[in-house]
């Protein structure tokens, strides 16, 4: 299992990722937004299944005055993703070509299962 986690700021449900999976004694490979700029590969897994505007933190207050979250043109939603990757919803958790985005404990309990 090859859990990648993407971090874009420090919050409660990051916080709770990381345990989750350190409890479970399960290897996890941190990804700091800040540092580590997003692949077209990894964008097309994240947003299989919310598309590119679920991926957007529209809760948070900075992200709402960004242009980002009022558009839905994928192209330039990409384009503002790649350059400010503080618009996501922090954590995306990432096991191959399965992706969850916030706290889902649920499902990475299947993924435990499934091996």
């Amino acid at each position: 299992m090859n859990i990648q986690l993407y971090v874009s700021k420090k919050n409660f449900d990051v916080q709770k990722a990381e345990r989750f999976f350190k409890e479970r004694r399960i290897k996890v490979q941190v990804m700091d937004l800040k540092k580590h700029k997003l692949g077209e590969r990894e964008l097309q897994v994240m947003s299989k299944g919310v598309g590119l505007t679920g991926l957007v933190d529209k809760d948070d207050k900075k992200v709402v005055e960004h242009p980002a979250s009022y558009c839905n043109i994928d192209s330039a939603l990409r384009e503002y993703i790649v350059e400010c990757p503080w618009l996501l919803k922090s954590p995306i958790v990432r096991n191959g070509n399965k992706c969850t985005i916030g706290y889902q404990p649920d499902v990475w309990e299947q993924w435990i299962k499934e091996g």
